[in-house]
């Protein structure tokens, strides 16, 4: 694991983009794709660059049950407006959260990530130390799964929905820890003093505990984490 302080999220982005450059030139092909406030930077950078898509294929960790791709708090939507829009890819894959059968819909994208082998994941985490929506709690072998999202998650996340947790959703399909292990790379982004006790247990904690699933990656063969200096609990 190879941790790197940035000074900010802008300067993250670009670290995150060098690093993709470099993966894509030794033959990347799919990329595994994460939302949220965290990377919006990182796409930011892509659209910018010259890097061409059309041959590349993605694959999402996430989406909310009962939103598609035309509610603006879709992840559909977000990737649509921060990377797909501008940046057309060969395909792109997310959970159908409107699925009439959640649990259909989840062997189905695991059958998409094994078909699509992930070269090079990004990930955010979150203040309990989910990554994607995995939950404290969530079993390190679980593939695609339907989850029910705790409280401090639709908590932190109301910003999104004009910060009344009412409107956020309660569950979402997410990809599994076993699903994002699988992973040949793995980048994490962490900017904000609320991800420090996440980033502290991931780097310095001894445990490696279902109860704190981000310390999975502990893992993991090759896994680089950019913090800036709020999230960095040192």
């Amino acid at each position: 694991m190879k941790v790197i302080v940035v000074k900010n999220q802008l300067e993250g982005g670009k670290i995150g983009l060098e690093l993709l450059k470099e993966s894509m030139a030794n033959g990347a092909k799919t990329l595994g794709l994460a939302t949220g406030s965290t990377p919006v930077e990182f796409y930011n950078q892509i659209v910018n660059s010259d890097l061409d898509f059309t041959d590349m294929v993605s694959v999402n960790l996430d989406e909310y049950v009962g939103l598609d791709g035309s509610n603006d708090q879709s992840y559909r939507y977000f990737m649509t407006k921060h990377l797909f829009g501008e940046k057309p890819f060969k395909e792109n894959f997310l959970p159908n959260g409107k699925a009439a059968d959640l649990e259909a819909e989840a062997k189905h994208y695991d059958q998409i990530i094994e078909e699509n082998p992930i070269d090079w994941q990004i990930l955010g985490i979150g203040q309990n130390g989910h990554i994607g929506f995995n939950e404290p709690g969530t079993s390190f072998e679980a593939g695609v799964h339907v989850v029910d999202l705790k409280q401090e998650t639709i908590e932190a996340n109301s910003r999104f929905f004009n910060n009344d947790i009412n409107l956020v959703p309660k569950q979402a399909v997410t990809m599994g820890i076993n699903d994002i292990m699988k992973a040949k790379h793995i980048i994490l982004l962490a900017f904000g003093e609320a991800k420090q006790q996440a980033i502290k247990s991931l780097i310095e904690g001894e445990e490696i505990t279902e109860n704190i699933p981000c310390t999975v990656l502990k893992n993991h063969p090759s896994v680089y984490v950019l913090v800036d200096k709020e999230a960095d609990f040192q």
